[in-house]
C-alpha cells in the first residue's frame, strides 16, 4: 500500500515502446499504439489510490510528424477514437482532461473533439489528466515567449517584471503544478523535449518496461520508490 503522504502529486509519463512491443510480436506498429492506449485507462484509474492528483502523458510530439504517413494517420485516428470511447468513462470517474501542445497543425475534427472533452470534464477534480498532443518543450517555450513579448509590446507587462515566476504563466501548463516525478518507459534514458521548463526539479525514473506492459502494479512500484527519495531543491539538509 502506497503512503499517499509521500506520493508524487504530479506524475508525467513519456509513454515509449509501443512500436517495439508490436514488432517483437511481429505485428504492425499501430497494434502497439492501440495496446498502449488501453494501458492509459488502467494507469489513470490507479492514480487516486496512489495519491497522484495530476497525470500528464506524452501522446504525440512535434517531432513525431517525421514518422511514416501511415503511422501518423493511424495515430490521429486513434486519438479521435480514444476521445469518443473514453469521454463518458472519464466524466463518470471524475477525471478532468486538458490538452497541451500546438493545435494549429491538427485536423479540425480532432481539435473539436479535444475542445469538447475539455468542456465535458471541466468540473471534475478527482484526477487531472493532461495529454500532450503535438507537443514539444522547446516549441512551448517559444510560443510562451511570443505571448509574453506581445504583452510587453502592448504595454500589459513591464520587461523588468519578467522573471522565473512570470514566465510560467505563459506556458501551456500555467494552471498545473510542476511534475514531481517523470517516468520514461522502454529503457531509453532521455527526456525527448518533454516539459523542459516544468521538470527542472522533478525526479526521474527510466525503466525498461515497454509502455503496453506498464501495468498499475508497475506504476505503484515506481510511485512507491519516489517516497524514499530526499528532495532538496538545491538546499543542503540541516
Amino acid at each position: 500500500m502506497t503512503d499517499q503522504t509521500k506520493a508524487p502529486k504530479h506524475v508525467a509519463i513519456i509513454m515509449d515502446g509501443n512500436g517495439r512491443w508490436a514488432q517483437m510480436r511481429h505485428r504492425p506498429r499501430l497494434v502497439g499504439h492501440h495496446a498502449g492506449a488501453k494501458r492509459v485507462r488502467e494507469v489513470v484509474k490507479a492514480c487516486p489510490d496512489l495519491g497522484v492528483k495530476y497525470l500528464t502523458i506524452f501522446a504525440f510530439s512535434t517531432e513525431n510528424w517525421k514518422r511514416t504517413q501511415t503511422e501518423v494517420a493511424g495515430l490521429m485516428k486513434l486519438f479521435k477514437r480514444y476521445i469518443r470511447r473514453e469521454a463518458e468513462n472519464l466524466l463518470e470517474e471524475g477525471v478532468r482532461v486538458r490538452f497541451i501542445g500546438d493545435r494549429v497543425r491538427l485536423e479540425p475534427a480532432l481539435v473539436d473533439l479535444m475542445d469538447g472533452l475539455e468542456l465535458l470534464t471541466a468540473d471534475n477534480d478527482k484526477v487531472h489528466l493532461t495529454i500532450a498532443l503535438n507537443y514539444g518543450g522547446r516549441d512551448e517555450v517559444a510560443r510562451a515567449a511570443r505571448r509574453l513579448a506581445h504583452d510587453v509590446e502592448m504595454g500589459k507587462l513591464n520587461p523588468r517584471d519578467v522573471c522565473d515566476e512570470t514566465f510560467p504563466k505563459y506556458l501551456d501548463t500555467h494552471v498545473l503544478p510542476d511534475p514531481d516525478l517523470v517516468i520514461r518507459t522502454s529503457g531509453e534514458a532521455r527526456i525527448s523535449n518533454f516539459l523542459l521548463w516544468q521538470s527542472a526539479y522533478a525526479e526521474y525514473e527510466f525503466i525498461d518496461t515497454l509502455w503496453p506492459d506498464f501495468t498499475s502494479d508497475v506504476f505503484a512500484e515506481v510511485v512507491g520508490r519516489f517516497g524514499v527519495r530526499e528532495r532538496r531543491f538545491g538546499a543542503v539538509p540541516v
